[in-house]
């Protein structure tokens, strides 16, 4: 690629980047339809990162032990290296009671045991990937939300006679449910949710268009401390090291001669 004021080449501390690199990097950055230099400085910026690392690495004499991620798929030899040197330069303590208690006291109300949810629905039943038939079952769902809200508590008689699902037996009831028992665009749908609402508009998922109505709603109890303190000593402590890897980012960034990116202050 012909060097182009929108492409500039990238150098960090004397080390060419190859362009077809940069190139590769920015399918990970959107950047608006047009842009395609914005794509490009994000990019730049992430390879000028990934570059001061592996050069720290090399520095270090840090070898690669590529860990396995998943079934037969393991790092890369470079993310490797850049792993392995994090958890060589970065380190930060545990949090102390007293933090731990103070960071869960500033709102204990967070952490809560899941909620019960008491629901009943109407399914318009389609398959999802047919246009047609998904039209058609969310025009059916339109006119039962209209008909439902205009008499909510017909709400059961209209299930019996209207919805595809077998809970129409039972007026649409589909029971207590917590999270976690639904499809995630139902239970996306119910957390919206008030006591006795019903969704103003069908909620689509892979089963159809659904008409939802929250018949009763219990919000989980607060936790007492005991129950949530290993979660929170872990999330503060990932947040720590979070904040110190930044920061062990920028001072490399402060050190280092880089052209063709744009790193300010981190």
């Amino acid at each position: 690629m012909a060097h182009h004021p929108l492409f500039p080449d990238l150098v960090v501390n004397g080390q060419a980047v190859p362009q077809a690199l940069v190139a590769a990097e920015t399918q990970h950055h959107p950047a608006p339809k047009g842009k395609p230099g914005i794509a490009w400085r994000k990019a730049a910026n992430a390879m000028a990162i990934r570059t001061l690392l592996l050069q720290e690495a090399d520095r270090r004499g840090i070898i690669a032990d590529p860990a396995q991620l998943a079934p037969g798929r393991h790092e890369t030899d470079d993310e490797a290296r850049i792993r392995a040197l994090l958890e060589a330069a970065v380190t930060v303590t545990r949090p102390s009671e007293d933090e731990i208690r103070a960071e869960w006291a500033r709102d204990p109300d967070r952490f809560r045991a899941p909620p019960l949810w008491e629901v009943s629905h109407i399914l318009c039943a389609c398959d999802p990937r047919d246009d047609a038939a998904s039209a058609a079952a969310q025009a059916r769902a339109l006119d039962l939300t209209r008909q439902a809200l205009a008499d909510p508590a017909g709400f059961a008689r209209l299930a019996a006679t209207a919805s595809d699902c077998g809970s129409k037996s039972a007026g649409g009831a589909l029971g207590q449910l917590g999270p976690g028992d639904t499809v995630p665009e139902f239970e996306s749908a119910l957390r919206a949710l008030a006591e006795r609402q019903i969704t103003p508009e069908p909620v689509l998922t892979r089963h159809g268009w659904h008409v939802i109505r929250m018949d009763g709603l219990a919000r989980g109890r607060v936790l007492p401390y005991e129950t949530v303190r290993d979660r929170l000593a872990d999330a503060i402590e990932k947040l720590a090291w979070a904040r110190a890897a930044r920061q062990f980012v920028a001072q490399l960034v402060d050190e280092a001669r880089i052209n063709g990116a744009d790193l300010g202050p981190a």
